[in-house]
């Protein structure tokens, strides 16, 4: 069980109920995933939404929720990427919102917040309208529980209080940028972000569709009660995939005509739990799973 609190626009504190023995939290960390674009596997989506209802894991999604490239004032726009749905709708902008409400309102309770990506600050900067604000404030009405919208990047903040002790995780979130990289899959990027998020244990992201997760060691200097310290920790870097199946059969497409490689499906498991540090002594950690 959680509960969210929105500290700042892009700051939101999840207080965690972890106290039963043995207890552990689930989370399920997305992006990229297109869901009105006719490539998005809805399928897919709707399995690991099933699955993060019956865990009661939070959601957290880090933008473009949306693809929306069938704007008349976008350049790319084409007959082949709009959904039947949407077709003969002139309200083409409100008509995605309005589905991709009817998809995920069954789970407004497991969305922690739904981020920004560069597809949804296009359409704000080229149409004047924000369709993630309009989505969140769409199905906080029709299901009276309060679904949180982030920034192009943000924090979510783990908070468990256990015995007379309170735990916290910091996870920073930041959509993506660049092409990422045929061979590297945008791994150079997590020397550079870890230099200036030293506050953060967990970095999670998207954009360029691969899907990963790093640990990177860290020295930590930590005093108590006068006692001074070296200790070990570990930072983890992760990339949640896509539902946009853009590669298909390789017959064709911006993707396939610019060289793109198969991009993995789905999205990333996230677990939390208590690891024991010393006799008396335990921290909130997590690993890592690929949902597909």
């Amino acid at each position: 069980m959680f509960t969210v609190e929105q500290k700042a626009r892009n700051i939101h504190l999840v207080k965690l109920d972890m106290t039963a023995a043995r207890a552990e939290s689930h989370w399920l960390l997305s992006s990229d995933r297109h869901h009105d674009n006719p490539k998005a596997d809805h399928e897919l989506e709707r399995k690991h939404l099933e699955e993060a209802k019956a865990l009661g894991a939070g959601i957290i999604d880090c933008g473009d929720l949306f693809c929306c490239l069938e704007g008349r004032a976008d350049p790319r726009r084409s007959r082949q990427g709009v959904r039947p749905e949407h077709a003969t709708c002139p309200d083409y902008f409100d008509s995605v919102v309005r589905y991709a409400h009817d998809f995920y309102a069954p789970y407004a309770k497991n969305f922690v917040v739904i981020g920004r990506g560069n597809h949804e600050t296009s359409v704000l900067k080229n149409q004047e309208t924000d369709l993630t604000e309009r989505l969140c404030e769409r199905m906080s009405q029709s299901t009276g529980h309060k679904v949180c919208s982030g920034g192009y990047g943000g924090w979510v903040v783990f908070q468990v209080k256990w015995h007379t002790r309170t735990y916290t995780l910091n996870l920073k979130y930041f959509h993506g940028s660049g092409g990422g990289g045929l061979m590297t899959m945008d791994t150079l990027r997590i020397r550079r972000i870890a230099s200036w998020t030293p506050d953060a244990q967990i970095i999670v992201g998207g954009h360029t569709h691969d899907s990963w997760w790093h640990t990177v060691g860290r020295e930590r200097l930590h005093a108590e009660k006068g006692d001074w310290k070296v200790r070990l920790d570990a930072q983890h870097h992760v990339r949640c995939g896509t539902y946009k199946d853009e590669y298909g059969d390789h017959f064709g497409g911006w993707h396939v005509e610019r060289g793109g490689p198969p991009k993995p499906l789905g999205a990333v498991w996230m677990r939390l739990y208590f690891e024991r540090t010393g006799s008396d002594r335990f921290r909130l950690a997590a690993d890592f799973r690929r949902a597909s």
